[in-house]
């Protein structure tokens, strides 16, 4: 049998229940035929015009919460990419046919959101059931059949108004912890400075909206011996307070054990016995390099962690990959890391990152890269602070990134 070709336009106008599409402006984009008959609006009144201005709250009911709540959740949508499902609401419609007449009214949304190609939000998938009639159930002549459909009706909107002010109640404990997370990892973060002759740019960008933060770090020490620093960064799995305090102890660790370990795979060898220890620390990645300045030589080793990239002076990009193991807690003492060795010429800049940087969901991580490697060619003659400010315009989304984000930039 021949295959069918699907006319997805008929098949969205032609779903049960009501869908709009919503542009990252909450715009209507689109809506079906059954979102027009039971939203009482016209598709001209609908299309290209802004959601809330269509649906505003009831003036008269100065306890109406519907509209902020559903702002809440389709924001949550655009800085996540995870879809919302909300508790039921009572969201009042004015009636179309009576201006100034309000309807109560009560729904149950879903908002999801629609990726493109690069994993950016375009448009939020946004679904209401109306309950409406479920609530004012009533089920033969009054009595006590109808007595119970109204405590039913009661007892139902009053759950899911406790729900939702318990849901808010988590979302401030959250955005309380988070504040305090971020404020430790900056003061346990290292400030920009110039480590031997050489200045470094760094940057720290938080989740945006999510408690994936305060886990990836970076850090710069002079070494002995010549003109000689070390450069590193890692990631700690977890988030919030405690992924904070365990960034901090394997960042001192490390740049304590830098200093006099004889290279950067054992540098990680002693942070990974130290990993061990410390709870939290699992599946922790990171990478450093040891930079002479003398010999124009770069010695480095991965515990896991994605490959710095080395902008040479004419332009080319070299990825440091030749020296990668597991992360920090995962391989046996006996076993030394591996490490290896590249050259580079005065002018060149060595940029180390977290994977916050590169990574986006449904993508391979080779395409992150290569945009990283891109953008470094093409904007490595900026100065320092201006490229790195660059990097990560070019390269998290406009919204913000879903993971936190450590980048440090190195001219050699």
């Amino acid at each position: 049998m021949a295959e069918t070709e699907i006319d997805y336009g008929s098949v969205f106008k032609a779903l049960p229940g009501m869908v709009a599409l919503l542009t990252p402006d909450l715009v209507y984009a689109d809506v079906n035929e059954e979102f027009v008959r039971l939203s009482g609006r016209s598709r001209e009144q609908l299309i290209g015009n802004y959601l809330f201005d269509v649906f505003p709250d009831n003036p008269k009911d100065p306890t109406a919460t519907g509209m902020r709540n559903l702002e809440a959740s389709l924001y949550r949508v655009l800085a996540t990419g995870e879809r919302d499902t909300m508790a039921l609401q009572r969201y009042d419609v004015e009636d179309p046919e009576r201006p100034g007449e309000w309807q109560k009214r009560y729904w149950s949304p879903v908002n999801a959101p629609l990726l493109g190609s690069d994993g950016k939000v375009v448009l939020i998938l946004h679904r209401v059931e109306e309950v409406t009639e479920l609530i004012r159930a009533r089920t033969g002549p009054p009595g006590n059949r109808g007595s119970k459909a109204r405590v039913l009706e009661a007892e139902l909107y009053t759950r899911a108004r406790d729900l939702q002010e318990l849901n808010e109640r988590l979302r401030q404990a959250h955005s309380r912890e988070r504040e305090v997370a971020l404020a430790l990892q900056e003061a346990m973060l290292p400030a920009p400075r110039q480590v031997g002759h050489h200045r470094a740019a760094v940057r720290y960008r938080p989740a945006v909206g999510a408690l994936n933060v305060c886990g990836d770090w970076y850090d710069l020490v002079d070494l002995v011996g010549g003109d000689r620093i070390g450069v590193a960064v890692g990631d700690v799995v977890g988030h919030g307070l405690r992924a904070a305090g365990v960034m901090g102890q394997l960042r001192s660790a490390l740049s304590a054990a830098s200093r006099v370990a004889a290279g950067p795979a054992q540098a990680l060898d002693v942070l990974g016995r130290y990993a061990h220890v410390i709870d939290g620390a699992e599946s922790a990645t990171a990478v450093t390099t040891f930079i002479d300045c003398d010999r124009h030589v770069i010695t480095y080793s991965s515990a896991g962690h994605p490959p710095p990239v080395l902008v040479h002076a004419d332009g080319r990009t070299e990825f440091l990959d030749q020296a990668t193991d597991t992360p920090l807690d995962a391989r046996p003492d006996p076993i030394p890391r591996p490490q290896a060795e590249t050259t580079f010429t005065p002018g060149a800049t060595l940029v180390l990152y977290t994977d916050g940087l590169i990574e986006r969901r449904r993508e391979d991580i080779d395409k992150g890269l290569e945009r990283l490697a891109d953008a470094l060619r093409e904007h490595r003659d900026q100065d320092l602070e201006t490229l790195a400010d660059t990097v990560l315009s070019e390269l998290l989304p406009p919204g913000g990134a879903t993971d936190d984000t450590a980048l440090i930039i190195v001219r050699l």
